[in-house]
């Protein structure tokens, strides 16, 4: 959702026509994430100022960020030549919970109209009624309709009331955030603390990047490796994607620098960040992050005097290039073709396929634990819900155990029953996702073991589960999950075959699929040569209003998720359906104007699926089906097929999305939308 980047710039002299484009630029990183309204905060010129502290000037509107860069050289007040030693600068997106988008309602936001203190946030503060009620008693004036404006007036109040007290920055920050109920990731400016910055967050992702031509200076200090993400990323191949440094080659860190020149960029998303710098602090949470005098100091709420937290400096091994569009027209095309690699990438370092082994190093230390469950419990939300429907048969059939799969959502909504000897997945591609983490938490309190599988190192789900796999597709910035659902898919299918090593019976069956694992990429570089094709196909249905999709068996999930694809970027109506519940009531919905795509593969479902193709054509039906190669049968019935490679029953679903995920790209294409941020949605779910 809301995307925060800020930066400071600390004995390095930067025009302030290059801290806005520092700043744009940062914000432009963040477009992904979807946002509605941007705003910028900096400092006024000299001879605005008031008790020699520079006033902050804001700059917001509403609108793409370009709307913002073209505004922000319209201000009179700043001269955009001057150079300043040192200068703190804050920019936001917004997407909106609590008030329309509008200029008024986007951050930053602000403590009173002289802008003493501003403040950006990610996140939603649930007791903020409350505050607001409680400060307009004591005269305090609001003018958004934003939950976040509580925040600067909270600092505010506790500035005025502070009487004789010499508070710090940081101190100011910790008090108020005592009060704050919800989730939130904050950075915070003042004009009474100029060049200073704190930063802090609760159940909101936020990291800080350190540049410096300096050796940082930093207290050295053994790192501990709380999750077993980490652990897992210190054994994976040294070319993993985002994979944390080993510990030899990290430093733990309470402080960073010594006073010397150092720059400091903060931001919701490696993505902003990974241009300055590859050098990264994950704050974790009720962490507060302050800057003053140059150095760089963390310290927890409520923490014991000489109780301050130690956090590991981060070598990011993410490239710029793999957050550009390069040759393709959007980054979810990118992300499309990418999977051949992703995939290997998900597999690398993980399967011998000499030894037909299969181990996950960020599991191997709770396998005998996992082995002894009575149950495991797979949650996520969106895709990585459908990525769990997907593997849910292959997961019974290789573990003998039962599988729950919930969507996190309405897991919360219900007492559900949880206990010590359950194992309960949490999937999510940012790792950030407010329902799972919320899951998770409440798992965790009934003393289920908890593991992660996520494609972002250092996030929430990492740091909170007993352990876990990084599913190492790289980044992903498309709105529209593509290549992560695939990896999500492969990394589960390579638990089910560790889990099933040593069972004899099944030897057979763990061989055909890792067989099928070892050509899969290059199956699926096959799919993606049907790539005009789809696109005709595409021609024909992008004015339609609605699409139904089918199929049973391994490919429901397909079906869920090649409509969910189609419903985020092309605002079409669609439905995954199941085969078997045509007769239940989709079937009044066919007839000769009605789209159907069908998914029949040969495996189990081929006779079931069968009849339901026939039931279709029988109402005046015109099927798109997505078959087997050479599968004449097919042919005969449908009004147009896509043939596919021919792969093992349990990986045909990782084929069989590939041409619903570039249906979508190319039905949104030719309705004229933008793919990579689709109206209303956002790529990291934070809030409820």
């Amino acid at each position: 959702m809301c995307g925060i980047f800020a930066y400071l710039n600390y004995c390095v002299p930067r025009t302030r026509k290059e801290i806005f484009e520092t700043l744009v630029k940062g914000l432009r990183r963040l477009e992904y994430r979807g946002y509605d309204s941007a705003g910028i905060a900096v400092d006024g010129d000299k001879k605005t100022t008031t008790e020699d502290n520079s006033k902050i000037v804001l700059i917001k509107k509403k609108g793409k960020v370009k709307a913002l860069d073209e505004e922000l050289y319209k201000k009179d007040c700043m001269d955009l030549e001057v150079e300043l030693d040192t200068h703190f600068g804050i920019a936001h997106t917004r997407w909106a919970t609590h008030g329309e988008p509008s200029a008024l309602n986007s951050h930053p936001q602000r403590s009173d109209k002289n802008n003493a203190f501003v403040v950006i946030h990610n996140g939603i503060i649930t007791n903020y009624k409350e505050l607001k009620k409680y400060l307009n008693s004591k005269g305090y004036e609001f003018e958004s309709e934003t939950d976040t404006e509580v925040i600067p007036k909270l600092i505010k109040y506790v500035y005025d009331n502070r009487e004789k007290e010499d508070l710090s920055f940081s101190t100011l920050v910790e008090r108020v955030i005592q009060q704050l109920e919800g989730a939130f990731a904050l950075v915070f400016k003042s004009h009474y603390f100029p060049g200073e910055a704190v930063a802090t967050r609760r159940g909101s992702p936020l990291l800080i990047g350190v540049r410096s031509k300096y050796e940082l200076s930093a207290e050295h200090i053994p790192i501990q490796y709380n999750s077993g993400l980490f652990k897992e990323g210190i054994e994976q191949d040294k070319n993993s994607h985002n994979r944390p440094d080993k510990p030899d080659n990290s430093t733990a860190v309470n402080s960073v620098g010594d006073g010397k020149a150092v720059e400091y960029y903060f931001a919701s998303d490696a993505s902003a960040i990974i241009e300055h710098t590859n050098k990264v602090i994950y704050l974790e949470d009720d962490d507060i992050a302050a800057v003053v005098g140059g150095k760089l100091s963390l310290h927890r709420l409520n923490s014991l005097a000489g109780e301050n937290p130690v956090r590991a400096i981060q070598t990011l091994q993410m490239e710029l290039q793999e957050i550009m569009k390069g040759n393709f027209e959007a980054f979810m095309q990118k992300e499309i073709f990418e999977q051949p690699e992703s995939v290997f990438n998900t597999m690398r370092g993980r399967i011998c396929f000499h030894t037909n082994k299969v181990i996950l190093g960020g599991l191997k230390d709770h396998l005998k634990e996992i082995k002894r469950c009575r149950r495991l419990i797979v949650i996520g939300c969106g895709t990585s819900f459908h990525a769990a429907v997907a593997t849910r048969q292959i997961l019974e059939e290789l573990t003998e155990l039962p599988v729950m799969v919930e969507l996190a959502s309405d897991f919360l909504d219900r007492n559900t029953p949880v206990f010590r000897d359950d194992v309960c997945f949490y999937i999510s591609q940012s790792g950030e996702t407010a329902d799972t983490l919320m899951a998770l938490r409440y798992c965790k309190d009934r003393g289920a073991l908890t593991v992660g599988v996520t494609n972002t190192v250092g996030s929430s789900i990492s740091r909170d589960t007993d352990c876990g796999v990084h599913i190492n597709a790289g980044p992903e910035i498309g709105v529209a999950s593509t290549k992560a659902y695939t990896s999500q898919f492969v990394a589960l299918i390579m638990f089910g075959l560790m889990m099933s090593e040593d069972r004899i019976s099944l030897q057979p069956r763990r061989l055909e699929i890792i067989n099928g694992l070892r050509i899969l990429p290059d199956m699926i570089k096959k799919v993606l040569t049907l790539d005009n094709k789809i696109k005709s196909i595409a021609d024909e249905l992008y004015q339609q209003k609605s699409l139904l999709v089918m199929g049973r068996g391994f490919n429901y999930a397909t079906c869920l998720e090649g409509a969910l694809k189609i419903k985020e970027i092309t605002y079409m109506h669609s439905e995954g359906i199941l085969a078997g519940e045509l007769k239940h009531g989709p079937l009044a919905l066919i007839d000769k104007h009605m789209p159907v795509i069908m998914i029949i593969m040969k495996d189990a479902c081929y006779t079931k699926c069968q009849n339901a193709l026939q039931q279709v054509t029988a109402r005046s039906g015109r099927p798109i089906i997505l078959c087997c190669q050479d599968d004449q049968e097919m042919s005969k019935n449908a009004y147009k097929t896509i043939e596919l490679p021919h792969t093992v029953d349990c990986l045909q679903g990782i084929l069989s999305v590939i041409p619903l995920q570039l249906l979508s790209f190319h039905l949104a294409v030719l309705r004229g939308y933008d793919v990579d941020c689709p109206r209303n949605l956002a790529k990291s779910v934070t809030v409820e």
